[in-house]
This record gives C-alpha cells, structure tokens and sequence, in this order.
C-alpha cells in the first residue's frame, strides 16, 4: 500500500450519491463535493461571477448577492450550449479538482479514504486522477418521485432534469462499481460499507485492481469526436 485510497464518485441526479458521500464521511473519509468546489469560481467579486451574471443576467443573482444555482441551473440544463457558455465564464473546473486530488496525494497518509463527488466526474475525465470510480444509479420513476418529493420540483422540471443526465447504462462500462439505488436507505448503507471494505482490504495488500475508467473515457472521447464530426458533416450537407 502507497499513498490514500482516492475514489470518484457519480450518479445522475436523484440516485443518492451525495448520501453515499456522507456515508463515507461518517467512516472516515475526506469528502469533496466538486460541485460545492466548482461554486467558488463564481462567488461574487470573482471574474467567473461577472461573467456569469453579464451572459445570463442579472436575475441569476439572489437576494443575498450569490448566484442563485437553482435559476441558474433552469438556464442551462438540457441546454448543451448554455451550459457550454456557463463552463467557459467559469474558467478552469479541471484545474480545481485537479488540485484538490494532488493535495490529497500530498497530504493524507497511507490508507486513508478520500471521495471526489460530482455529477459530471466521469465524461469530463476528472475520474482519471482517481484511483477507482462508483457509480450510483436510479430509475427514473424512482428519481421522479424523489425529486418532487424533496425538491419541489415540479412533474416538467423533473423531466427536464433527468432529460440532461446520461444513462446509466452508457456511464456502467467506465465504473469500478455500480448500484442501483431504488432501494432501502439500510440496502444502500449495507452496500456502501461491503464495498468499501472490499477496496480498503485490496488496497492495503497493494492488490486493488487499475481502474476500468481511462479506457472507457478514450473510447468515449473518440466517440463524442466522431459524433460532432458527422453532425457538422450534416449540418453542412443541410446549409448547402
């Protein structure tokens, strides 16, 4: 064993990947929620934070003078082009979570547990600087529910949510676990800690397996590029 044991966590939303978050937390874990993290580059008085309100508006802005993520998030989400914009008035993500993976590397001691979590860990290749990815899932019926029940979504702004996210499926191959969490909070808090201690054990003797994320993300990088190739293709052939 060399070094701490560093996991990426994802899912879509709804599935509980934050509560598997905590989980680890309550065991022991570093937690970092990416997305908290990606937060501070548009706090106010940041460049991030003005380019942000002069693309969206002012009405992003909430009454105590942060971006109000939940107006924000209805701006952009199934819009690959807002969000695009968004990533880009935020500046580096990658750099930040980088960052915060090689300060872990640096700082903590040999076998102790740190969990990156974010919604996005796995298309953007943050997950290679993890040593293992966990992916959590939930059908939709199950997500819908969840969603109005304790976000006040209503039933449209629950179906545009889970509209933008990828399927689990498509997201599975690139996983070195997966759960399906339309179950039990004890279901989910029995599978977390089996698993946990089946990677602590094999991390320990050195014997942890490489991770399956990289050549899932080559792969679907070489998709996504032949994917836009043959859109602009198109969209050509359409404007000619």
């Amino acid at each position: 064993m060399s070094g701490p044991l560093i996991l990426s966590l994802t899912g879509s939303i709804a599935a509980g990947k934050s509560t598997v978050g905590q989980l680890l937390e309550a065991r022991g874990a570093v937690h970092c929620d990416a997305d908290k993290l990606v937060h501070r580059l548009y706090d106010p008085g940041t460049p991030g934070f003005e380019k942000v309100v002069g693309h969206f508006g002012e009405e992003v802005v909430g009454a105590d003078g942060y971006i109000d993520r939940k107006v924000l998030g209805s701006k952009v989400f199934g819009k690959p082009e807002e969000m695009r914009k968004l990533t880009e008035a935020m500046g580096s993500i990658s750099d930040l979570i980088e960052n915060e993976i090689k300060s872990w590397r640096e700082n903590l001691n040999d076998g102790d547990v740190a969990v990156m979590e974010a919604v996005n860990m796995m298309e953007p290749g943050y997950a290679r600087w993890c040593d293992q990815t966990w992916l959590i899932g939930v059908s939709d019926e199950v997500a819908r529910v969840r969603l109005k029940e304790t976000r006040g979504m209503s039933e449209e702004e629950a179906n545009q949510r889970l509209a933008s996210m990828r399927p689990f499926s498509a997201r599975a191959g690139g996983a070195d676990w997966t759960y399906m969490n339309d179950g039990t909070p004890d279901e989910l808090e029995a599978a977390v800690d089996a698993e946990l201690a089946r990677v602590r054990a094999l991390h320990s003797q050195g014997a942890l397996a490489e991770s399956v994320f990289e050549p899932w993300w080559e792969a679907f990088k070489e998709e996504a590029k032949a994917a836009a190739e043959a859109k602009k293709a198109e969209e050509a052939k359409t404007s000619g």
